[in-house]
């Protein structure tokens, strides 16, 4: 059961951001699958949970899990790291009306980098322009909860921790939960902290001056979800640790 991009060894200088280049090939978890459950108020959810067979007879049964390892233990997906993850929360985002796009980003920090020119094979090819919120507008899940709301990331993280959508967003809007999703990270899956709900795992991961890729780092990164991370954290210290999260994140 290894783990590894189908170009093993791949160099960072030569990790150019083209779609074909360098994909992710996993073998799905044993004795298990992927399988989906889909909202009821927003259709076009599919939270990903794991199957597991207990036994290896036909009248076995089997047992569904909560499972946050993402597409890469799909038998049916491949992902293009070079690509980026589907950014799945994209429509919901937009559907509410309250962001907008930036033609740029307006870090100074962030426009030097893009202009470096000795980063160019280290950098994510950006799909996305950078989002922001609306003037007077809001895009917190507690100000959507607090305004009576269940938005889909509420139902998402309902549906994967056996919860109503509406104890899911009383519990925001109380201040008990709390729900992470930036605008800026239409990829993730979302997921809630709170004290009724599941316990979180949080993995660390980070390159240092010594060793370790930005290929390395996203293979960290699949391990680390792979087997049981709910969330994970960044704690680089080496070289090009900005280009280093965006490929992480995307």
């Amino acid at each position: 059961m290894i783990l590894r991009p189908e170009k093993n060894n791949v160099p960072e200088k030569n990790l150019k951001p083209t779609p074909e280049e360098v994909h992710l090939s996993y073998t799905p978890l044993p004795g298990s699958r992927k399988v989906y459950k889909n909202g009821t108020l927003h259709a076009d959810i599919r939270v990903p949970m794991r199957e597991v067979a207990l036994g290896s007879g036909s009248g076995s049964g089997s047992i569904i899990l909560y499972d946050t390892s993402g597409p890469y233990t799909d038998g049916q997906s491949r992902v293009n790291i070079t690509k980026g993850l589907t950014q799945l929360r994209k429509s919901w985002i937009f559907s509410r009306g309250d962001v907008e796009e930036l033609f740029a980003p307006t870090s100074q920090y962030q426009q030097r980098r893009d202009m470096d020119p000795a980063l160019k094979n280290v950098r994510f090819r950006k799909t996305q322009k950078p989002l922001r919120a609306k003037s007077g507008k809001n895009v917190s899940q507690m100000h959507y909860a607090r305004r009576g709301i269940i938005t889909p990331e509420m139902e998402f993280s309902a549906i994967r921790e056996g919860f109503s959508p509406a104890f899911v967003r009383d519990e925001i809007a109380r201040g008990r939960a709390i729900l992470p999703a930036n605008i800026n990270h239409p990829e993730i899956e979302p997921m809630i902290i709170g004290r009724n709900f599941l316990v979180k795992i949080n993995a660390n991961i980070g390159n240092s001056a010594v060793s370790s890729s930005i290929t390395e780092e996203v293979e960290k990164m699949a391990w680390a979800i792979r087997w049981g991370g709910d969330t994970v954290m960044d704690l680089s210290t080496g070289d090009n640790i900005h280009e280093t999260r965006e490929w992480i994140l995307r």
